[in-house]
């Protein structure tokens, strides 16, 4: 059953609310059991509404889900995708307030900024190379606005609620050195991230479809379908290539990308 109009208003309130108090709602479908992605992608575009209409300005996209094992996890076969407002821009070797997200975590990835807009259904890599200006290591910050387990009932959420829950996006951070989209081979930029001293995570580019510019491609073909451009200027996540890091108030991280440089993040 599709949702009506104003169903998807009082959701996307309801998270706008849960973010703004830092207080975690239930989940959407648990109210909506019969939402169905697209009505996901409603409910975060008018979120998106929400917050623009507060003077909140769209600096770009996320991808996320890219990895087989997540999507094995979330029992689908396609990425997701959210969107990026300066207010959710962090400064690398900054401190931030963990208590600012609710049940934060970080993801390391790397974003490509773009020189020119983008845009169409047949892309390749080479056209998202192309559009990109430089490519910069980054981390992405995720948090839930809805409950991952609901603490009465025992109900995990679903995909569904993730993509609602502008597909677990909470901020970026970019550091380290850009560089150009065709200067390495961006496949095997590899990174090691550490919290409190100790490796927690390490990867490779390459665990993002293959190439990190593949969900790119994806996110531009989707938005194309829907009339919707890919803007110069843009910053967007191309999917993490680690699992989730837990972060607790106290954590000291370091992210070291070879090459690219490194970086660190106090949470206070």
């Amino acid at each position: 059953m599709t949702l009506t109009d104003d169903e998807v208003t009082a959701e996307a309130h309801i998270l706008d609310e849960a973010e703004r108090t830092r207080t975690q709602a239930r989940q959407t479908t648990s109210v909506h059991p019969d939402m169905s992605m697209d009505d996901a992608y409603r409910v975060q575009n008018a979120w998106l509404g929400i917050k623009t209409a507060r003077g909140e300005v769209v600096v770009g996209h996320k991808i996320g889900l890219t990895s087989r094992a997540m999507q094995a996890a979330m029992q689908i076969d396609t990425p997701d995708s959210g969107f990026l407002t300066e207010a959710m821009v962090f400064a690398p070797d900054s401190t931030i307030e963990a208590g600012r997200f609710t049940d934060v975590k970080l993801e390391i990835e790397l974003a490509f900024v773009l020189a020119t807009d983008l845009s169409g259904t047949d892309l390749t890599i080479d056209d998202v190379l192309d559009a990109t200006e430089y490519v910069t290591p980054s981390i992405e910050l995720i948090a839930s606005r809805t409950f991952r387990i609901d603490p009465q009932t025992g109900r995990t959420r679903t995909v569904i609620d993730t993509i609602a829950d502008n597909a677990a996006d909470a901020g970026i951070v970019c550091g380290g050195r850009p560089v150009g989209p065709r200067d390495v081979d961006l496949r095997w930029i590899g990174a090691m991230g550490s919290r409190n001293g100790v490796i927690e995570e390490t990867g490779l580019a390459g665990a993002v479809l293959g190439h990190p510019a593949n969900g790119i491609v994806w996110l531009a073909r989707r938005y194309a379908e829907q009339g919707l451009t890919l803007e110069a200027g843009q910053t967007i996540l191309a999917g993490s290539f680690t699992r989730p890091i837990e972060i607790a108030a106290g954590d000291e991280f370091h992210f070291d990308y070879g090459l690219l440089g490194q970086f660190g993040l106090h949470f206070s």
